[in-house]
């Protein structure tokens, strides 16, 4: 089973909006578990502090190595890499997710205050990873997410098998615009082709359209895609430029 352990010093954030739609249902079924560990536990005052002043000064505190360490010796890994969510780690993408989803789990570490302690990364080959350029007041709602981009790819967890891989990013692109009932809303109707039964013509369309997309929105994306050449993408249409 796929398992997801999270040290934090909050666990009562958790499982949260994970226990939630498919992802809990997921979760009762037993496709997935989450535990977590209170750092706290492992704190060797009567106050349960985990934390000290920077060395060299400055403002805030850091979380200490030692405590930390502590607390991630306790929990079995089983192979399953050690994760520590920070702003200045590697950006999470979808293709890390993918990765995480095949295996065995993860080990998710949820910081607080001004970091934790630099030699712990070491001394335990834990890897950082961001989910934006952005900050957060700690690491439990970066956990959070990165753990259902993985829970959602684990077979069993989502309902149809399509609705991962027709989706943004897979195949390097961001996802074609989506449209339901009713056909007409506020004077903007359902595009034509979509209601013309001709598949051929609605695949192209949405190729078009996700292309359009990722272009305008997102250069980066475009620019990589381009890039990883015919492998990606259709390989009888050339992406327009």
């Amino acid at each position: 089973m796929w398992r997801a352990t999270v040290l934090t010093l909050f666990p009562e954030m958790f499982p949260g909006p994970l226990d939630a739609s498919v992802l809990g249902r997921g979760r009762a079924e037993g496709h997935w578990a989450l535990d977590t560990v209170n750092i706290r536990d492992f704190s060797d005052n009567k106050y349960g502090s985990v934390d000290d002043t920077p060395a060299g000064g400055g403002a805030g505190l850091v979380m200490r190595a030692d405590i930390l360490s502590h607390a991630i010796d306790a929990v079995p890994k089983d192979n399953r890499p050690v994760l520590c969510l920070s702003p200045r780690g590697a950006p999470f993408t979808q293709a890390r997710a993918h990765e995480l989803a095949k295996g065995g789990g993860l080990v998710a570490i949820c910081g607080r205050f001004e970091g934790v302690d630099e030699r712990i990364f070491a001394a335990r080959d834990i890897e950082e990873v961001s989910i934006g350029d952005f900050v957060l007041a700690g690491g439990e709602i970066a956990a959070m997410a990165l753990i259902e981009a993985c829970v959602r790819l684990i077979p069993g967890v989502l309902g149809s098998a399509s609705s991962v891989r027709e989706e943004s990013f897979e195949g390097g692109l961001l996802e074609y615009p989506q449209y339901t009932r009713p056909r007409e809303f506020e004077g903007r109707a359902i595009p034509a082709v979509l209601l013309s039964g001709d598949h051929q013509r609605i695949a192209d369309w949405r190729r078009e359209e996700a292309e359009k997309i990722t272009r305008t929105r997102r250069p980066d994306l475009w620019e990589r895609f381009l890039a990883d050449g015919p492998i990606r993408r259709d390989k009888n249409k050339e992406p327009k430029r």
